[in-house]
């Protein structure tokens, strides 16, 4: 099952602080002020907590933009 794209981006929203329109697949860290290190911890908190999955170490690092957020999140969602 994959995930409902629009409940990831409310998580984005939410924890960056920013315009809903700005939460697109070319949104990358450290490309804003908004998505610097501590920001991403608390991203991968909050997707973690809405999706019930726990994101490995790997996949925490390998999270760099949107699109790779709604990939591994999907990954996750879709495991047995």
């Amino acid at each position: 099952m994959n995930i409902n794209i629009e409940e990831l981006r409310a998580v984005f929203v939410e924890e960056l602080g920013i315009d809903q329109k700005m939460v697109a697949d070319t949104l990358e860290y450290n490309t804003l002020a908004e998505w610097d290190s501590i920001a991403h911890m608390r991203l991968i908190v909050a997707i973690e907590t809405k999706f019930d999955i726990m994101i490995d170490t790997d996949d925490v690092i390998e999270m760099s933009s949107f699109k790779v957020a709604v990939d591994i999140v999907n990954k996750y969602t879709n495991e047995d």
